[in-house]
C-alpha cells in the first residue's frame, strides 16, 4: 500500500501547487562472499557499511586478552582502563586454534582465553575481527618462514601429504567457527583476515613464496573450503600492507582473488607518522571500496614503543575524518609488566597520550564498544544478497 504524507489544509493556499512529497532513498546493495551467510552475519556486513556515513570504529589486537600489565584477566582492556570504554572491534589471532603450533607466535595456553573474550566482545555488541599467522604447513617453520616456493603448489596439490594437513587445519577453523556461540546461542560473526600482507615478502604466502596465481587458488581454496564445511558467519577480508605511499588504486587489488571472493577491503598500514602517505593511501581504499561496494578499514596500524603525546589526534583523528572508513585497528600491546621493553602500539594507563586517545574517544565520528548501534540487527537501507 502506497502511503502519502498528509499535507495541512490551508485556505490561502488553495492555488498553490501541492508540496511534493520527498524522493525514498534507494537502498544500498551489498553482495558477500557466501550467499548462505547467516543472518547475523549478514546485518554485521551491513553495518560495516552503513557506520562510514557517521564514523569509523576503533579497535585494538587482543585488547581483552592481554594489556602492558596484565593478561587473561576477565574484563581486562588496556582502552577502558584510559577512557572507560571497551572498543568498537576486538582483534585476534585463530591460527592457534588451526595448526597446533610447535612455532608460537601465540601459545596454545591462550586459546581458553580467547574464546572467552571472543565471547564477551560479541555479548558487548562489539565486532570480532581474526587474522591467521598459521605455521608453514610444508617446512614446519613459522609463518615467516619463506624458504620454500613450494609450499602453495603443495597445499593446491591433490592428495599432498601438505593438503592433507592444510585440510586439517581448514577443519580446525570450522570447529571453531561453529562452535563460536554468544549468550544468545548464535554463531558468532566474524571479519577473517587470511593471508594478510600478501604483497610482501616476508610470509609463505607472500610474493617471494608464491605466484599471482597461486595466492588467488589459495585464497578460494580456504573460501570455498570453508563453505564447504558448512561455515557461514565469516567476512572475508584482504590486507595488503601500505607501508609506502600508494600510486594507484591497483596497488590494493594486487593478486585480487575475485569481487566474488573478497568482502571487505583492508590496509595493514605502518607508517609511522607521516600523515601525507597515510591521507594518500585512505584516499585510493576509499576509492576502490566505493567502486567494489564493499566497505574498508585499516586493518593494522601503529607505532611501535610510540612516544609521541598528541598521536592519537594528530595522527589518527586527523588523517581518518571523513573517509568513509568503517574501522581502524592498532596492533596489540605485549604483556611486559616490569615495562623492560617497547613492544606496544596502542594507549596504556600511564601512556604519554593518555589525553590524547581520550580526546579520540569524545569526538562524534568516532565509535567505542557503548557509542556502536546494534551491529547484529540490520542497517536501514542496506540490502546484503
Amino acid at each position: 500500500m502506497l502511503l502519502l504524507a498528509a499535507v495541512p489544509f490551508c485556505t490561502s493556499c488553495r492555488g498553490d501547487e501541492p508540496a511534493s512529497p520527498e524522493e525514498p532513498v534507494q537502498p544500498v546493495r551489498l553482495r558477500l562472499a557466501d550467499p548462505d551467510a547467516t543472518p547475523a552475519t549478514k546485518a554485521l556486513y551491513s553495518n560495516l557499511w552503513a557506520i562510514r556515513e557517521k564514523g569509523w570504529m576503533f579497535g585494538h589486537q587482543n585488547d581483552l586478552l592481554n594489556g602492558r600489565k596484565w593478561q587473561y584477566t576477565e574484563g581486562g582492556s588496556d582502552t577502558k582502563d584510559v577512557c572507560g570504554d571497551y572498543p568498537a572491534v576486538y582483534a585476534v589471532d585463530v591460527a592457534s586454534f588451526m595448526d597446533g603450533r610447535k612455532v608460537p607466535l601465540q601459545t596454545l595456553d591462550e586459546n581458553p582465553a580467547k574464546l572467552r573474550t571472543i565471547q564477551e566482545a560479541y555479548d558487548r555488541g562489539m565486532v570480532v575481527m581474526a587474522c591467521m599467522h598459521l605455521n608453514n604447513p610444508l617446512t614446519g617453520g613459522d609463518s615467516w618462514d619463506n624458504s620454500s616456493h613450494q609450499v602453495a603448489a603443495e597445499i593446491l596439490k591433490k592428495g599432498s601429504e601438505t593438503q592433507k594437513l592444510f585440510d586439517s587445519w581448514l577443519d580446525n577453523l570450522a570447529d571453531l567457527a561453529k562452535s563460536l556461540k554468544g549468550s544468545d546461542g548464535v554463531q558468532i560473526p566474524m571479519i577473517l583476515r587470511p593471508f594478510h600482507e600478501h604483497g610482501h615478502e616476508w610470509s609463505w604466502w607472500g610474493s617471494s613464496c608464491t605466484t599471482g596465481a597461486e595466492y588467488i587458488a589459495l585464497w578460494r581454496y580456504l573460501v570455498d573450503g570453508m563453505k564447504n564445511r558448512g561455515v557461514h558467519s565469516f567476512i572475508y577480508a584482504i590486507s595488503p600492507a601500505m607501508n609506502v605511499k600508494a600510486t594507484g588504486e591497483n596497488d590494493f587489488l594486487y593478486r585480487w582473488p575475485g569481487d566474488d571472493y573478497v568482502d571487505f577491503m583492508g590496509m595493514d598500514c605502518y607508517i609511522g607518522i607521516n600523515n601525507t602517505v597515510f591521507l594518500n593511501n585512505l584516499k585510493l581504499l576509499r576509492n576502490v571500496s566505493e567502486s567494489k561496494s564493499k566497505p574498508a578499514g585499516v586493518t593494522e596500524i601503529g607505532i611501535e614503543g610510540f612516544q609521541n603525546p598528541d598521536y592519537w589526534t594528530e595522527n589518527i583523528a586527523a588523517p581518518m575524518a571523513g573517509r568513509k572508513m568503517s574501522l581502524l585497528v592498532t596492533w596489540s600491546n605485549k604483556y611486559d609488566p616490569m615495562q623492560q621493553g617497547k613492544v606496544y602500539y596502542s594507549v596504556f594507563p600511564g601512556h604519554p597520550s593518555e589525553e590524547s586517545f581520550r580526546q579520540l574517544y569524545a569526538r562524534p565520528d568516532t565509535f567505542f564498544a557503548e557509542d556502536l548501534p546494534d551491529m547484529y540487527k540490520m542497517a536501514d537501507n542496506v540490502i546484503v544478497e
